[in-house]
């Protein structure tokens, strides 16, 4: 009976099942169908890392002792009215007279099915706690009979029966939580050190550098523009805002209107103080197109400034900043929220004392009438020389604006070689974006239909509470309904943990070209060498120190004692 009622329910999908083969042909389809217009040699060897990693894991599962137990689902519904996960193993360990081993994901599953069937969701969240907690190398190997008990790695099958059946029991917060575990598969639920943040250029929108908890300000350079830029991330500790769209002249409105200023008009003026984890604390004053505040107090952002004017490279007689055109050094440009991911392009605050603009009538006017008078006097004095004022300003106004336009921003640009280092690495960042990108689409797809199915099952409760026969029609079309938001639930949980394995790869090949060259660099022979320096130097220190001491000791002993025997050769006069 008991295996009838597994039978049925791997028939209706509470418990899926997929194979290795066709999920490591559905990767590379992933790869290929996403991100087109990345470089075939990444993509390649992407799919490459994967096939020897899924190759791994076949290995490793192989050669783990998974304990098949259940053959006929009874010691599933004996183990489904456990408290714990923990209570759990005790009574597998007890059933089958077995002192180690590894429960199998079918097992496991099987056990997550009858709990949820029993209404017991607690322990089909702490089994499946339990299972994320194998990714840690060393948990479940102290300890009694427990302990050596282990349970199996969750799957895509074990993301989705409990999604499905955590949503049936209207437990939906319980079931948004496995979805967010499910996008940052193969991280460990203990792990405290996340891969980070990507950051875009800001002026072609690429991602350029990855925005690590630990990192405070850091220099990056663009692949694509050849651009320098200056990230500086940390809290914000004080942010101060005011609206100034009111404040905006009716003349720039109606040559925005016009689409004669091409530029957004500010209508939000923020002062924000950044510190870094570092303790250094940065003020940047930057105006928004929107009165929304980028950021809030207390968050963590990621802010892009154009290159500082302390970095230049020399060109001849030149020193040329590696900063886009059209911008200050140090001028803020992009704000990314590291909370919910939000990049808020930066525009140029007004000044508070605002200067004279040429492109201000009040000054525009006054001035051409003074340029239409003194060519007429010239005019009188010599016919020739309005002429030769006129080539002259065109001339000068020419060569500037090609100075200005072409020729300085392309010296300025960072030398194609010196990027070509980093440009593979920010290839894998713009595959990683693209990845997150859509793994967060995913995301807000899945949540709104775990709610649709819980509504659904909520629904279909009261009509079975009722109790009306007149209901069976629409109870039935409920039921369909149901299972169809479970086979749409079911494909999307599996896109997503497809994208994040894809993820994770990137991730290891990213660190490896950067956090693992770092360790190496900082634990090189030379770098001990000069720990054991400054040990030695630190002894030597204490032992001068300590010599100090004993001689200071000596002098106040010896002074003591003279004291001591003056006293005394005084008292003796004094007694005579």
């Amino acid at each position: 009976m008991v295996e009838r009622s597994l039978r049925m329910r791997e028939a209706r999908g509470s418990i899926p099942r997929t194979s290795k083969k066709t999920s490591s042909i559905f990767y590379s389809i992933i790869l290929h169908a996403w991100i087109p217009s990345q470089p075939m040699v990444s993509n390649l060897s992407i799919f490459f890392c994967h096939s020897k990693l899924i190759r791994a894991s076949d290995s490793s599962s192989n050669s783990a002792a998974e304990t098949p137990f259940d053959h006929d689902g009874g010691l599933s519904n004996r183990v489904s009215v456990c408290k714990d996960s923990n209570e759990a193993l005790e009574l597998i360990a007890e059933l089958t007279k077995t002192s180690s081993g590894v429960v199998s994901v079918q097992d496991c599953c099987s056990i997550i099915s009858a709990a949820l069937d029993c209404d017991n969701a607690d322990l089909a969240l702490s089994v499946f706690s339990a299972m994320r907690s194998t990714f840690d190398q060393d948990i479940g190997d102290k300890g009694l009979s427990v302990e050596r008990w282990k349970w199996s790695r969750p799957d895509v099958n074990t993301y989705t029966l409990l999604v499905c059946g955590l949503a049936a029991s209207l437990r939906v917060s319980d079931a948004l939580r496995v979805i967010a575990n499910v996008c940052r598969v193969g991280v460990s639920p203990s792990e405290e050190v996340p891969f980070g943040k990507i950051v875009r250029c800001p002026s072609c929108m690429i991602a350029v550098a990855v925005a690590q908890p630990q990192d405070g300000i850091q220099a990056v350079s663009c692949s694509k523009c050849r651009y320098q830029y200056e990230l500086v991330s940390g809290d914000i500790i004080r942010i101060e805002s005011e609206e100034i769209s009111m404040n905006v002249p009716a003349w720039r409105r109606g040559l925005k209107f016009l689409q004669i200023i091409k530029e957004d008009m500010p209508a939000a003026v923020h002062s924000v103080v950044v510190q870094t984890p570092s303790g250094i604390a940065r003020t940047h004053r930057f105006a928004t197109a929107t009165v929304d505040l980028p950021a809030q107090e207390g968050e963590r952002v990621s802010i892009a400034v154009a290159a500082p004017s302390d970095c230049y490279r020399e060109v001849g007689p030149l020193k040329l900043s590696a900063k886009p055109p059209t911008f200050y050094a140090g001028e803020a440009m992009c704000l990314t929220n590291h909370r919910d991911g939000r990049e808020s392009p930066l525009l140029r605050a007004p000044r508070k004392d605002e200067s004279i603009s040429l492109i201000n009538p009040s000054t525009l006017f006054p001035l051409l009438a003074v340029l239409g008078f003194g060519d007429a006097a010239s005019g009188i004095i010599d016919p020739s020389l309005p002429k030769l004022i006129s080539v002259a300003a065109v001339s000068s106004l020419a060569i500037g604006a090609t100075l200005n336009n072409l020729v300085l921003p392309e010296l300025s640009r960072i030398p194609q070689r010196s990027v070509d280092v980093i440009a593979i690495r920010q290839q894998l960042l713009a595959q990683y974006d693209v990845l997150q990108t859509r793994i967060k689409e995913l995301k807000e797809a899945s949540e709104n239909e775990v709610w649709m199915l819980a509504r659904m099952c909520q629904l279909e409760n009261k009509i079975f509470a009722v109790g009306e026969p007149s209901y069976s029609a629409r109870r039935t079309r409920v039921k369909r309904v149901r299972e169809g938001l479970k086979s749409s639930l079911r494909s999307r949980i599996e896109l997503i943990e497809s994208y994040a394995k894809i993820s994770s790869m990137i991730e290891i090949e990213v660190e490896m070209d950067t956090d693992v060259l770092a360790a190496e660099a900082a634990s090189n022979a030379e770098s001990i060498a000069q720990q054991i320096e400054q040990i030695m130097e630190l002894e030597n220190l204490e032992e001068r120190w300590k010599q100090q001491a004993e001689a200071n000791d000596e002098v106040e002993r010896l002074l003591s004692s003279e004291s001591i025997q003056a006293e005394q050769i005084t008292k003796s006069a004094t007694d005579a």
